[in-house]
C-alpha cells in the first residue's frame, strides 16, 4: 500500500514538473538590455518603461537588466553581441553603426525625407517601417520596433550657423555611416566619424568642433557643456531601433513573444509623449545654460543637400525613400 502511495506522489510530482516547464513557466528569465545613453538619455527613458510593463505583467516572467551608459560596448559591439546571442537586447540609431550591418538602415540620414513627427510615426508603425524591420532577421536579430531619437540639430563651438556656407571648415562628429559623411561634405564640413560613448569627450579635447543631434541627447549627455551654439537644422528624424537576439526570441512561447511586444509598443507611446512635452523645457533650460539657438534657413540646407541621397543609391533605393516619405 505504501509503495502505491509512493508511485502516486512521484506521478504527481512529475506532473506538476512538466507543467511548469510549459506556457509561460515559473522559471525566471532575464533579459539584458544594452545601449549607450546615459540614465536622462532617450533610450535610458523607453528602457525603464519596457522594464516595468513587462516585470509588472503577471503572464510572464522576466527580469530586466538595463545596461546604460555602454556598459555592454559601443553600439557597433552591442549589435554584434545581439546578432551572435550573447547579448538579449538592445536599442541604438538606425544610422549609424546598424547601417553596417543592415545598409538599407542609411536611408534616416538622408536629408529632409520627414517634416514632421506625424509624418514619421506614419512611416514607422505602418508598411515601410516594418519592411525595414524585418532585415534584421537576415542577421539574427529580432526587429521589435522603433523606440525614439528624434530631429536633429547641427551644434558647435565656433560660431551661429544660419546658412550652409557658416558650416566650412568645421569639424563635425558624425555618425559611422557613409550617409553621414556626404551629409557634411555636402555642407563644405569635414565629417569625423566618433562612436556615441566617446563624443563628449571628443568635443571637450576639441577632436572635433561640432556634433548633430536631438535636443534631448544634446540635454541628456550634457554636450551644451562644450557646445555655444545649436542651429535647429532638423535635417534627419532618427529612430531607435529595438533589436533582440532571435535565438533568444525563438527560444521564447507565444504568451512571452506577446509580452515582449506589447511592452516595447506600450515604451514606445510612453515615450513619444515624454519626449514631447519635454522639448520646450530643454530649449529654456539651454538658453538659461548660455547655449544660442539659432532659426536656420532650412530651404538653404535642404538645397545643398539634395544629392546626398545619390552617394548611398545603392543601399538605399528610391523606392525606400518614396515609402518613408509618403507613408499614411
Amino acid at each position: 500500500m505504501k509503495k502505491v502511495v509512493y508511485i502516486f506522489i512521484l506521478v504527481g510530482m512529475l506532473f506538476l514538473a512538466a507543467c511548469g516547464g510549459n506556457g509561460s513557466g515559473n522559471d525566471e528569465k532575464t533579459i539584458k538590455l544594452a545601449h549607450t545613453g546615459s540614465e536622462e538619455h532617450q533610450y535610458n527613458i523607453a528602457s525603464e518603461k519596457f522594464k516595468e510593463v513587462l516585470e509588472n505583467n503577471e503572464d510572464v516572467n522576466f527580469k530586466v537588466d538595463i545596461k546604460a551608459n555602454a556598459a555592454m560596448g559601443s553600439e557597433g559591439e552591442a549589435i554584434e553581441q545581439v546578432s551572435n546571442g550573447s547579448l538579449e537586447m538592445t536599442t541604438v540609431a538606425a544610422d549609424s553603426n546598424l547601417s553596417d550591418t543592415i545598409p538599407e538602415m542609411n536611408v534616416f540620414g538622408v536629408p529632409y525625407i520627414f517634416d514632421d513627427k506625424e509624418q514619421v510615426y506614419s512611416a514607422l508603425d505602418g508598411e515601410a517601417g516594418d519592411e525595414l524591420l524585418d532585415l534584421a532577421e537576415d542577421q539574427n536579430m529580432k526587429g521589435l520596433g522603433y523606440w525614439e531619437v528624434g530631429f536633429r540639430n547641427i551644434t558647435n563651438d565656433s560660431n551661429e550657423i544660419k546658412k550652409p556656407e557658416d558650416m566650412k571648415g568645421l569639424q563635425i562628429r558624425v555618425q559611422p555611416a557613409k550617409v553621414w559623411e556626404s551629409h557634411m561634405e555636402a555642407l563644405g564640413a569635414s565629417p569625423t566619424p566618433v562612436n556615441f560613448d566617446e563624443l563628449y569627450s571628443a568635443l571637450d579635447q576639441g577632436v572635433v568642433d561640432g556634433e548633430e543631434n536631438p535636443l534631448p541627447t544634446i540635454d541628456s549627455m550634457k554636450f551644451y557643456e562644450v557646445q555655444d551654439y545649436i542651429s535647429m537644422t532638423k535635417h534627419a528624424y532618427t529612430p531607435a531601433v529595438v533589436l533582440m537576439s532571435k535565438n533568444f526570441y525563438d527560444d521564447m512561447s507565444e504568451d512571452e513573444m506577446t509580452a515582449i511586444q506589447d511592452a516595447v509598443d506600450e515604451a514606445k507611446t510612453y515615450q513619444r509623449e515624454e519626449l514631447d512635452k519635454q522639448e520646450d523645457e530643454i530649449i529654456d533650460k539651454l538658453k538659461d545654460e548660455g547655449v544660442t539657438i539659432t532659426e536656420p534657413n532650412r530651404d538653404a540646407f535642404k538645397e545643398a543637400t539634395k544629392d546626398v541621397k545619390d552617394a548611398v543609391s545603392n543601399e538605399v533605393s528610391n523606392e525606400i525613400i518614396d515609402k518613408l516619405k509618403n507613408a499614411e
